[in-house]
């Protein structure tokens, strides 16, 4: 499927793309299709690509000065028949403790939406979520697929710290927080792997394209697994999966 793209000068050196505004995953098949089929064009030689939801931002290194030429060559460019997608997705198992020590919301959306906190962890853990970009902090997942019960407003008063592996919800999607950091949504769980690594070539194991679902573990299975990443031996479960 094709989408009317809109093309926009988001600055001298920059062109920003939009697709229709939602969380679909069929829109981030096509942003990454034509993020693919940019990459390896002779009109982007240069600079670097952001993506978002419904939307891609691409950095020439040098002006743009003849943009309404710039934008019919990519226009050109997307239409042309789509190439393969050669990037394996994989679908990863993310451990996740609820317990209230670390879920310091539950009780708060349970009571708010008048569901058990059981049937509330079942329903977060059933989805198999798409992570359809990483930033805000290094290694943070945005994650689509959220069961449409547990939407909630984010929070009225940001959290000056959230605690790392934080697992949240806000608006109508759920994450991780890979650090420490302020946050403005309400906090169900904990995960105790790490989100992000510098010490690896590629700090964080996932990207998008990829499919995540959580998976609820006792305190001791967390605190067991904590142990293991901190001895570098924990190995995350996942899987290749056939799109």
């Amino acid at each position: 499927m094709k989408y009317k793209l809109k093309y926009k000068r988001f600055s001298e050196t920059s062109i920003l793309i939009e697709w229709p505004q939602k969380i679909e995953k069929s829109i981030l098949d096509d942003i990454l299709v034509f993020k693919e089929k940019i990459e390896q064009s002779d009109l982007f030689s240069n600079g670097f690509i952001n993506h978002a939801y419904a939307s891609l931002l691409l950095n020439f290194n040098d002006a743009v000065f003849d943009f309404a030429l710039k934008i019919e060559e990519l226009n050109g460019l997307y239409k042309q028949p789509n190439i393969k997608n050669n990037l394996n997705s994989r679908l990863w198992r993310i451990p996740v403790c609820y317990d209230k020590r670390f879920g310091i919301d539950l009780d708060d959306i349970s009571k708010g939406k008048n569901i058990e906190i059981e049937e509330l962890v079942k329903r977060h853990t059933t989805p198999v979520y798409t992570i359809f970009f990483i930033g805000f902090l290094p290694g943070f997942l945005y994650l689509g697929g959220l069961d449409t019960s547990l939407f909630v407003p984010r929070r009225a008063v940001p959290r000056l710290k959230i605690p790392s592996g934080s697992v949240a919800i806000g608006g109508q999607q759920t994450g991780i927080y890979p650090s420490e950091s302020p946050g403005g949504w309400h906090i169900i769980g904990n995960s105790p792997i790490n989100f992000f690594d510098v010490s690896k070539e590629e700090p964080c194991f996932s990207r998008s394209g990829d499919r995540l679902q959580f998976y609820a573990i006792s305190l001791k299975e967390y605190n067991d697994i904590k142990t293991l990443v901190a001895a570098g031996v924990y190995q995350l479960k996942s899987e290749i999966i056939n799109d």
